[in-house]
């Protein structure tokens, strides 16, 4: 049983590491050359146009659920509206280039396409619901006014030392690095807990074992249970649904774990309780909770309508990667995950 496991566990971890890597790239790219200060400027305002850029704009950004709350709270102290907060706080976590990668792999392209949807819609829906609460008063907008290099308070200015403009490739490099150290940093513990009970699901659960009590709205409730406190990000979520399917439950109850799991959190709700009061915190967890229902539901529907087996298509991008490649891939994530190792060869 024991040499299974770890066959299933080579097998997942396989199958993930090449689009993790891909994911993690594309993340990287994003962080270096998409300035934090302009995506302030692009979110401040009012009403709903301001909550749909916060949507689109932070879901492919390499944010996770620990990342996230430093950048919100930035945005609102900035001015950002609370329903363009909420919309951030939301989309961000709950997916991203690298999940995006990595839920094709693990499961298939239905899901992979269904998932940034629904959670650039969760986090629409969500914001836009703060119309429903009193109007907040006008807060501050700040702006930070940078002094010439070399001027003090006096206003006597030295001679400023010519900036050092990074090349193309510098920062791309950095960009890669911080991918390759502190996104993966923040996901490797969860990534691993997912890969290793998705693989005892796949060792010792039948296939197809909740089968009777997998979908609808009761198993949908249940996945709201475990999801809504759990502190996890979008990528690392992704081998604990992929073990759900493996074990039977329905396509939309995963969805739902894949929503709610990654953008709520009990430090979240403290953040959004002190920032933004308890109101808010209320229709945050009824935003987020409703339209990952609604959209499981939608979700089932689909499958059945289309006649879509979700579990054929699981592991489906293992036939387009070469077992080399997959190969390579998993040693250099390793390499990268394993700080000791990793020490040595960037150094």
């Amino acid at each position: 049983m024991i040499g299974a496991l770890f066959s299933n566990l080579l097998r997942l971890y396989l199958e993930a590491a090449p689009w993790l890597l891909l994911g993690l790239a594309a993340a990287g790219v994003i962080k270096a050359w998409v300035p934090e200060g302009r995506v302030g400027r692009w979110l401040g305002g009012r009403g709903p146009w301001p909550v749909v850029k916060a949507a689109l704009v932070g879901a492919p950004l390499p944010l996770c659920s620990c990342g996230v709350l430093p950048a919100a709270l930035g945005l609102r102290r900035a001015g950002a509206s609370r329903g363009a907060t909420l919309s951030f706080l939301i989309a961000t976590p709950e997916t991203g280039l690298d999940s995006l990668a990595v839920s094709y792999a693990l499961l298939g392209p239905f899901l992979a396409v269904l998932r940034p949807f629904a959670a650039v819609g969760s986090a629409m829906v969500t914001g836009l619901l703060t119309v429903l609460l009193p109007a907040e008063p006008q807060r501050p907008l700040f702006q930070v006014i940078a002094a010439p290099a070399g001027c003090g308070c006096s206003g006597e200015c030295a001679v400023a030392a010519v900036p050092v403009v990074p090349t193309t490739w510098s920062r791309t490099v950095r960009g890669l690095r911080y991918a390759l150290t502190d996104i993966l940093d923040d996901i490797t513990l969860w990534l691993a807990i997912g890969l290793l009970l998705a693989a005892a699901v796949a060792t010792w659960v039948p296939p197809l074992a909740m089968t009777q009590w997998g979908g609808g709205l009761p198993a949908m409730l249940a996945m709201l249970l475990l999801g809504v406190p759990m502190y996890i990000c979008a990528t690392a979520s992704t081998p604990l649904a992929a073990g759900l399917l493996l074990a039977g439950v329905s396509p939309g109850a995963a969805l739902v774990f894949l929503l709610t799991g990654p953008a709520t959190n009990i430090a979240t709700m403290a953040v959004v309780r002190r920032e933004m009061g308890g109101m808010v915190l209320a229709l945050y967890l009824a935003g987020v909770a409703l339209t990952a229902v609604a959209f499981g539901l939608a979700t089932d529907a689909l499958a059945h309508h289309f006649a879509i087996d979700v579990q054929r298509q699981l592991g489906a991008a293992q036939t387009l990667v070469p077992s080399g490649l997959a190969w390579c891939s998993g040693l250099l994530l390793l390499l990268c995950a394993v700080k000791p190792l990793r020490r040595l060869w960037l150094r």
